[in-house]
């Protein structure tokens, strides 16, 4: 018997396999399109995020292409070039298509290879490591509890959540976590936006990594918490031996 009164965790694995699969894939695949581009194919772009930008060099899509920024920076004034993804291969089109409709693409936020820049901010290159990381642990300490919360908090320590059960912390205990996780992404990019702070590009991805995980823990968890994998909720074993009870059990069984 499974940590969480089942027979097996089958269901979980599989889940985590899904979202550490796409979000690796979607990682590595960030440094390779831009290895099968000839070097300088795409530089110096800068677009909007969750706008398609750079479908074609001119009409429909094509803003980013439109509309010149010119500005400088500490390496001199220039003009933002552009690019269009629907022009490339099969693979690089997919992988610049998504990171064009997902990200700003700031060249200044973006690493290059090959001469090329990126499809997605360093940021974001964070963001999806973290994930990858999240899915990955959720393949190996990940137990459906019934709820989304029960669920992902399953994957700390046993002896963490005792207390928390036996209070009855749980809610606060989710959020507290998520809330850490969350917290040095939210500190490093609204400090920026509101005052002269300006990150580095190191920063941003140390940043997206725990922001990434937990999304990726909280995906893990929506999938895979199932109460009809129960045929009762008092049937799953949470730390400490506690037990769910219905609400309306509970003040029966206090009036008593």
């Amino acid at each position: 018997m499974e940590r969480n009164g089942l027979s097996d965790r089958r269901k979980e694995v599989k889940i985590g396999r899904w979202v550490l699969g796409v979000s690796g894939f979607l990682f590595v695949s960030f440094f390779l399109a831009p290895l099968t581009l000839d070097p300088g194919t795409v530089h110096d772009v800068e677009g909007r995020a969750n706008v398609i930008d750079f479908y074609s060099k001119d009409g429909s899509g094509s803003y980013g292409n439109l509309v010149k920024y010119n500005h400088s920076h500490d390496d001199g004034f220039h003009e933002h070039e552009g690019y269009a993804w629907s022009e490339m291969n099969p693979y690089a089109a997919v992988i610049y298509a998504f990171g064009d409709l997902n990200c700003h693409q700031k060249h200044e936020r973006s690493l290059e290879i090959n001469g090329n820049q990126m499809p997605v901010c360093t940021r974001d290159l964070g963001i999806f490591f973290g994930l990858f990381i999240g899915g990955l642990l959720f393949t190996q300490r990940g137990w459906n509890r019934w709820t989304v919360k029960d669920t992902c908090l399953s994957l700390l320590p046993a002896a963490w959540l005792i207390p928390v059960y036996d209070r009855n912390w749980r809610l606060f205990a989710w959020l507290g976590v998520g809330f850490l996780l969350c917290t040095p992404l939210l500190f490093d990019g609204f400090y920026q936006l509101l005052t002269d702070y300006e990150s580095t590009n190191y920063k941003r991805v140390l940043t997206g990594i725990p922001f990434g995980f937990g999304l990726g823990v909280l995906m893990c968890g929506m999938f895979a918490s199932r109460a009809d994998a129960f045929s009762a909720a008092g049937e799953v074993v949470l730390p400490g031996n506690s037990r769910f009870a219905l609400a309306a059990s509970a003040d029966q069984s206090e009036s008593e």
